[in-house]
């Protein structure tokens, strides 16, 4: 008898190793795949976004994700058969979030700059914007880059805004004025103190800002030009930007996009130009 149970002791076990073997097995073929295989094959695209930045993507009252990204992201979804998964980051760690799978793509209004080309493969450009200043009243006067040195300035750690400050030639001489926070909110509290005197912000953001302050803030007549977002995807994953380049452009065409752009900032800004993977 004791010579039997042995017996099936050992046949048991052998099936046990035989199939934790082909779930090991299994669960790696699932890691190896990247691009769109590995998207198509969870069924879902990842979205990391900062939740604070409106009108992009951010929080209403009700702490539900809304904005132009969410709803456009969403439209995208749609057109390519997967889930839209938002997962909020730490703007800082955007990078490491993506390389290591914990997201999919960085898409939240996210500026295409040259340093963001060669890390990411970025889709076509989707939407319009410049970097602007806003103060806190019209007592602080920046009609040129210089002017800055006069002033306490802020802006939100490792966003485009300070991309661009510091890529100016005059960045030295207002550098040691400029104050990084963790999000737009904050340093708009501390303006709204008096702590600063003007942001260097994304003038999607400051203007949805604007429209739900008592007091307004006040944009300078100096801008740091144009700044057109992507959306960024793990770096030699082409396709997967590809992918998201030839939704938008379907909803371009249908006109869903021009609905959505209107939704949220009362005109047409979206557009789909450059950085094709092909």
């Amino acid at each position: 008898m004791k010579k039997l149970v042995a017996i099936l002791l050992v046949v048991c076990s052998v099936f046990v190793i035989s199939g934790c073997g082909s779930a090991e097995k299994t669960d790696k073929n699932a890691n190896d795949l990247t691009g769109w295989d590995y998207i198509q094959d969870k069924g879902e695209l990842v979205v990391g976004l900062d939740d604070t930045f409106a009108p992009m993507g951010f929080r209403d009252e009700s702490n539900q994700l809304v904005g132009f990204d969410i709803d456009l992201a969403n439209a995208v979804g749609e057109k390519l058969g997967v889930k839209i998964a938002f997962q909020p980051i730490d703007w800082d760690a955007k990078e490491m979030e993506l390389t290591s799978k914990r997201i999919d793509c960085i898409w939240n209004g996210m500026s295409a700059t040259e340093e963001r080309q060669k890390n990411m493969a970025l889709t076509k450009k989707y939407l319009n914007n410049r970097i602007v200043i806003f103060a806190k009243d019209d007592s602080v006067k920046i009609n040129s880059v210089e002017d800055l040195a006069k002033y306490n300035i802020g802006t939100q750690a490792d966003s485009s805004a300070l991309e661009v400050m510091q890529a100016n030639e005059a960045y030295d001489s207002f550098a040691d004025k400029v104050s990084e926070y963790k999000t737009y909110d904050e340093a708009i509290m501390d303006m709204n103190a008096g702590r600063i005197d003007c942001i260097v912000v994304d003038e999607v953001l400051g203007e949805y800002k604007n429209s739900k302050m008592d007091k307004k803030m006040v944009l300078s007549d100096y801008t740091f030009g144009d700044d057109y977002y992507a959306i960024g995807c793990r770096q030699g994953e082409n396709d997967v930007a590809d992918k998201i380049n030839e939704a938008i452009e379907q909803l371009i065409e249908d006109g869903t996009a021009t609905e959505i752009s209107n939704k949220w900032f009362g005109r047409d800004i979206v557009i789909l130009e450059g950085y094709d993977n092909n």
